[in-house]
């Protein structure tokens, strides 16, 4: 096999045993079995499991992202573009969370954590990026891109505190419609707004 085609052999596998057991359940070992390779073979491409899971997830964001700036009809105002683009956002999050890490783990573990908070900042960095490149059409005034900042970091943060927080995924519903419905207004309208 050529390197890419082993890449992509081994991301193929570990989502799919991520998927099924959880990223805290699934070893290298079963992994390198999975792909039918050495588990040496992983190290050769990945530093660690955590640097699988790192990659799947960039892969499944980058192209999610596209998907969430692209999505909506070139119609719509901005502040109902950009209320969209924070709901599809923090839905994106939290699928995240809960199909490839794993809410309880998060939960326990103190490296997951710090993993998430550094995946929610690259997210973070792909959303001002690729929304800046649409900006183009609505307006471009002084601390344009800072209020777009502040609004998909405080978003980001209030749903964050939801799934940690929640004890049921009924309970994160329920937190996510509160937030779309009594918060999310006031951000964007806040994040729009020329002072």
């Amino acid at each position: 096999m050529e390197a890419d085609k082993i890449r992509e052999s081994i991301k193929r596998s570990s989502q799919e045993l991520f998927r099924k057991f959880g990223y805290h359940k699934t070893s290298v070992n079963e992994i390198a079995k999975k792909t039918k390779i050495a588990k040496a073979t992983i190290y050769k491409y990945f530093e660690s499991k955590e640097a699988i899971l790192h990659s799947l997830l960039m892969d499944y964001i980058q192209v999610s992202v596209d998907d969430l700036i692209n999505g909506d009809s070139p119609e719509l105002d901005e502040e109902t573009h950009l209320s969209n683009l924070i709901m599809k956002t923090c839905r994106l999050s939290y699928t995240v969370c809960n199909e490839f890490i794993g809410w309880d783990f998060i939960r326990e573990s103190t490296n997951s954590q710090e993993f998430l908070r550094n995946l929610s900042n690259e997210l973070e960095e792909l959303l001002v990026s690729s929304f800046n490149q649409i900006a183009g059409s609505m307006r471009k005034h002084s601390g344009y891109q800072q209020r777009i900042r502040f609004l998909i970091k405080c978003s980001k943060n209030i749903v964050f505190s939801f799934a940690f927080t929640s004890v049921s995924d009924s309970d994160v519903r329920k937190n996510f419609v509160s937030f779309q419905k009594e918060i999310l207004p006031y951000l964007v309208k806040a994040a729009i707004t020329v002072g």
